[in-house]
């Protein structure tokens, strides 16, 4: 008994290892793998949040100088500016400096060189210059406008030059230009409101030589040297791409998250740089809080490994002391056996002594094995029929996830071009009046004028279409002798002189319940295809066949024919063999037919034509022609 004893618990101690090796290695190597990954994924999302803010501002900038340069735009498209009147000039330039507190210096040169007007909130000489020999004149001269040459205005002010070219609106010549100088200072302003020093941000807008033009701590404006430091100019000045981001070591070994992006148009750099240390803060913070889910998650393991341990040890010593009772028959003696020295050793050792009691058993379970086996195919059967059904489903259900998000995706994208072709439209019914106004017009913005028209058309028939397939509304059907309704849609179809329409309808009136509207819709689609693939002469044949519980409308065309590979596609959305469209078309016939419980079918010989064949369901019975 003592030595019974002293056996007991090897077991134990086996399992508790085993089973804590088994659960906290894989749990620990997760950890680490997730902790890394999640700081990584982290980190990549405070990266692309900083370069996506950059991007921003650098719109922003860009948005800002160009309705600057807007407003010398509309000055000088205006007729009375226009003809070169000094007065009517000056009170225009009045006006803008009145309105425009960023404009600095603002001048009038004549075609050849020669400074007409002159306002400046710091110009006190009624001296006019001559600019002739300027390269910004002659630059706006042959362009028409330009903008850029960054300068310190009186040796202090950051500014932007702007010129525009004053065009006469009645021949298009050049009569001169209108020449401004921009103050920059309102972009730090900006900087120092959106990146003040409390959230440990610096921003700075510099041009394409270095020259710091706006920085959210305006002093640095100011300074001799206007520029960022070496380091980080090094690294944007060389930089080819539009936009981008990560950490920069500075020449002091300090790591910081820098991001930058170009300002369109202009060429110049927008960046922003933050600490590492307070960039990544909320990263530091999140590892050190899952550093302590692990490690409490690992302490619960150890605890529970502990007491799984002794709820199936115990069962175990338990199963051994009966299993040596029953195999001896004798529940006081318990014989010394050579086998392992743990329990699972004293256990083996009992199921052979009872190996020969389970002999007789053996038949009966080899019996029913083999019974399980049968069942067992049988219910495979079963699991793999049901499992076809719920792919089946499974896909279905797929095909109507996408129809949705199509459908939403279809109604935003709609919406949001709409408005500009709205726009883009009145803007072209106010250039025609315009130029109505104006008397004579050029042949050629006339037609491009057309195009325009032509071009929002198309558009708005595009968005129709998509918006078309994507919504499902409720069916509204009503019971029509279909011969009737078809010959309703053909005397209201504009057939073209060379296409000869051929009838061939059955005899018997069928009754169907559709919805008019949508089944018109694919009717006069089918025929409006069936026409376009016979430009020049061809025969466009309308059928309708009784066919069981099914009334079949044939619409058929003598043109080229679909081939083969195209013809298993057709009814794909989005998918189109012309140069134009959205390869809705088909789409919605077979969504449309569907939605009537009926379903199309296609056939087409290369050279010989096509024909496609609508399949709806009878409503009631046929009555007989008289």
């Amino acid at each position: 008994m003592a030595e019974r004893a002293k056996k007991k618990g090897k077991l134990f101690y086996k399992f508790l290892f085993i089973f804590l090796m088994v659960s906290m290695v894989p749990l620990g190597i997760v950890g680490y793998y997730l902790v890394n990954l999640s700081r990584e994924t982290l980190n990549r999302a405070i990266i692309k949040d900083q370069e996506a803010l950059a991007v921003g501002f650098a719109d922003t900038v860009a948005n800002s100088v160009n309705s600057f340069k807007n407003v010398l735009l509309e000055a000088v498209h205006r007729s009375d500016f226009a003809s070169m009147d000094i007065n009517k000039q000056q009170t225009a330039l009045n006006s803008i400096m009145q309105l425009h507190k960023a404009f600095l210096d603002i001048s009038v040169v004549d075609i050849t060189g020669q400074e007409t007007i002159r306002i400046g909130r710091f110009v006190h000489s009624g001296n006019l210059r001559g600019f002739s020999d300027n390269s910004v004149f002659k630059k706006v001269i042959k362009s028409g406008e330009f903008m850029g040459e960054i300068e310190r205005y009186m040796g202090s002010y950051p500014s932007l030059t702007i010129a525009i070219a004053i065009a006469n609106p009645s021949n298009n010549q050049t009569n001169g230009a209108i020449i401004a100088k921009l103050s920059l200072n309102g972009l730090s302003g900006i900087l120092k409101t959106s990146f003040p020093s409390s959230t440990h941000t610096q921003a700075a807008v510099i041009d394409s030589n270095g020259f710091l033009v706006a920085h959210s701590e305006p002093g640095e404006v100011f300074k001799p040297d206007a520029k960022l430091p070496d380091d980080i100019l090094d690294v944007l000045l060389r930089n080819d791409a539009k936009s981008g981001g990560g950490e920069i070591i500075l020449n002091t070994s300090e790591r910081v998250l820098g991001a930058f992006a170009e300002v369109n148009s202009l060429g110049w750099v927008v960046y922003i740089q933050r600490s590492v240390s307070v960039a990544y803060e909320a990263s530091q913070k999140m590892l050190h809080r899952t550093y302590k889910v692990i490690l409490i998650v690992m302490v619960f393991v150890l605890f529970l490994g502990y007491a799984v341990s002794l709820v199936i040890v115990q069962p175990i010593q338990a199963l051994r002391e009966a299993a040596i009772k029953l195999g001896e028959g004798d529940f006081d003696y318990l014989p010394d056996l050579n086998m392992p020295n743990d329990e699972i050793g004293e256990l083996a050792h009992t199921f052979v002594q009872m190996s020969e009691a389970l002999k007789v058993k053996n038949a009966e379970i080899v019996s029913a094995q083999e019974e399980l086996y049968r069942l067992n195919r049988s219910l495979e059967n079963r699991v793999e029929a049901r499992t076809r059904e719920l792919k089946s489903a499974q896909d279905e259900l797929i095909k109507k996830e996408r129809l949705a998000a199509i459908g939403q995706m279809a109604s935003v994208v709609g919406h949001e071009i709409r408005n500009p072709l709205a726009v883009i439209n009145n803007s072209t019914y106010f250039i025609k009046t315009k130029l109505s106004h104006a008397g004579d017009v050029e042949p050629k913005i006339t037609k491009h004028i057309s195009i325009i028209e032509s071009e929002i058309k198309q558009a708005n028939g595009i968005i129709n279409e998509i918006l078309g397939f994507a919504r499902t509304k409720e069916l509204n059907t009503r019971v029509q002798p279909l011969n009737t309704y078809m010959e309703d849609i053909i005397m209201s179809f504009p057939f073209p002189a060379h296409i000869e329409l051929v009838k061939e309808f059955t005899s018997e009136n069928p009754i169907v319940n559709v919805d008019t509207d949508e089944l018109t819709q694919v009717i006069r689609n089918l025929m409006r295809n069936g026409i376009e693939v016979m430009p020049e002469k061809g025969t466009l044949t309308m059928r309708t066949v009784i066919e069981g519980n099914f009334v079949r409308i044939d619409i058929q065309d003598s043109g080229t024919g679909i081939p083969k590979d195209v013809l298993e596609k057709i009814f794909a959305p989005f998918f189109t063999t012309k140069a134009r469209g959205t390869g809705l078309g088909l789409a919605v016939v077979k969504k449309v037919i569907d939605r009537h419980k009926g379903r199309v079918d296609a056939w087409s010989e290369v050279g010989k034509g096509a024909c496609f064949k609508l399949f709806l369901p009878l409503s009631a019975k046929i009555p007989r022609l008289s």
